[in-house]
């Protein structure tokens, strides 16, 4: 049975990951922040589900700032697999927390990988980059050989932990890889991305609890897919006999105005009535448009998207309606911890 450990096990791409290993009989180890209170929500239905092995998932309290609990960990779990996925990932925070995106997202690479050198292991190391490298783009659709312009502090961290990963991978002979991403949505994304961000607004305003949408750019465009579909790809990387780096993505782009027409149509409402410009949403510096080949991919790993943007759309208005359903028809104390009609 192989042995994986993942950081940022508790967030969108972590919980798809943990259960993408188990269904491969994998004994998957996950980093947690030690916090005054539980963030697994994403990954507390692998220990319900009576049909889940949940002895195979455990999860360890560690911290990408702290080299000496990485190097205690690698030590005691001893994992054939790394995936680096924990981060500070929101791109607008990014520019008011600049120094914690910069240790957390940068110089915890460098700790772990470290960690994984010192350490001596055996194992496979994938590090989670982004599309947001290529920044103010030099060529579309962008690719491996694409030139970086990073255009926030997230991207910049993410330059370093790129570049450090392949550092190690041809100073010390580390299988180690980049995932170059593209952007993946789910219904397990974070509220304050813009896809969640717009179809829990559909949810809500369709269910009269909340009037508008306050967005930034409209105009900007993206490649999205479904998260389920690229953890696979982040696995299939660390399969191959030689480390690489690979983009994956689904090739097509669509702007944030489409977002919203997919999304509010599914619910039968016009967005133009509910949504309002607010300039606190935009970027110092903005990506005006994010395209990505995945050709490599394609043909070296056998990868490719499953899910198209309306279905992944729509999917998630349909998951965020019963969410809402679900948490105003639950109990008082479920009410209190997950809904409140005034955080929209």
């Amino acid at each position: 049975m192989k042995k994986a450990l993942i950081t940022g096990i508790t967030g969108q791409d972590g919980s798809y990951l943990a259960e993408f290993l188990l269904s491969k009989d994998y004994e998957v180890y996950g980093l947690v922040r030690r916090s005054s209170s539980f963030n697994t929500d994403r990954i507390d239905h692998l220990y319900r589900d009576p049909h889940e092995p949940a002895v195979r998932l455990k999860l360890i309290y560690g911290d990408l700032n702290d080299a000496s609990s990485l190097n205690q960990i690698l030590r005691a779990v001893n994992p054939e697999e790394i995936y680096n996925l924990g981060a500070q990932s929101h791109v607008r925070v990014s520019f008011d927390i600049p120094e914690y995106t910069g240790e957390v997202t940068g110089l915890g690479t460098v700790r772990l990988l470290e960690a994984v050198r010192e350490s001596k292991l055996r194992c496979k190391f994938y590090q989670a980059s982004s599309s947001e490298l290529f920044g103010k783009v030099t060529e579309v659709p962008q690719r491996e050989t694409t030139p970086f312009h990073p255009r926030s502090p997230y991207a910049c961290a993410k330059a370093y932990a790129y570049y450090i990963t392949v550092n190690y991978r041809e100073s010390y002979g580390l299988f180690a890889c980049n995932g170059i991403l593209f952007n993946h949505e789910s219904p397990r994304r974070g509220e304050t991305f813009v896809t969640r961000k717009v179809t829990r607004a559909a949810a809500h305003i369709k269910l009269g609890l909340q009037e508008k949408l306050f967005m930034g750019n409209l105009d900007a465009e993206r490649d999205w897919g479904f998260a389920g579909d690229y953890v696979e790809g982040m696995w299939m990387m660390l399969q191959q006999p030689e480390p690489d780096d690979y983009v994956l993505a689904t090739g097509e782009t669509h702007s944030v105005r489409e977002l919203l027409d997919v999304a509010f149509e599914h619910v039968g409402l016009d967005w133009k009535k509910h949504v309002e410009l607010d300039k606190r949403y935009l970027r110092p510096a903005e990506v005006d448009v994010l395209q990505g080949d995945a050709t490599k991919a394609r043909e070296k790993l056998g990868w490719k998207p499953k899910v198209g943007f309306k279905e992944l759309i729509q999917m998630m208005v349909d998951a965020d309606l019963e969410l809402v359903k679900t948490e105003l028809h639950g109990s008082p104390t479920s009410r209190r911890k997950g809904f409140s009609a005034n955080q929209s």
